[in-house]
């Protein structure tokens, strides 16, 4: 990937959302981008799972967890589904578990922390609406880029 958040702002300013929220990296891929899908869910994975088995096709999932770290919203097995499905990555507001196998995964993965609890499966939540944290509305259809020191989204492809 030929970016880097930082140029990015300083190239368009405030044209992108800077997210003030403090991710952690648990993939391997440090550096990824693409057009957002969306989840939103509180400690239940059931639809981050059914569209991570869907063709991604580049794009990145953000997942509104609502900040809760009392159960994992993804784990390897479904990360490796995400990756044999072409996603970039994902953005998980919230916990991931397995982060040993995910460190090992050619997926841009972010999170707020991990746990290794299971989260539900009843399929509460929403797909592909608008999620806000850290100040930055996903918008599912604009572009997201992620890096070493943050995310941005833009309404376009840059």
């Amino acid at each position: 990937m030929d970016f880097t958040t930082a140029d990015l702002i300083d190239e368009y300013g405030d044209t992108l959302s800077s997210c003030l929220t403090q991710f952690r990296s648990y993939g391997s891929r440090a550096r990824f981008s693409g057009r957002i899908a969306t989840v939103r869910c509180r400690e239940d994975n059931a639809l981050v799972k059914r569209v991570l088995s869907t063709p991604g096709d580049g794009r990145v999932l953000v997942v509104d967890g609502d900040a809760s770290l009392r159960t994992a919203l993804m784990g390897d097995l479904i990360a490796a589904s995400a990756v044999s499905g072409g996603w970039s990555g994902v953005v998980i507001n919230g916990a991931v578990r397995d982060t040993v196998a995910l460190a090992a995964l050619d997926l841009g993965v972010k999170a707020l922390g991990s746990n290794p609890r299971k989260s539900a499966k009843t399929g509460a939540g929403a797909v592909d609406v608008p999620v806000v944290f850290g100040e930055t509305t996903f918008t599912p259809g604009e572009w997201l880029y992620s890096d070493e020191d943050g995310i941005v989204t833009s309404p376009r492809e840059l």
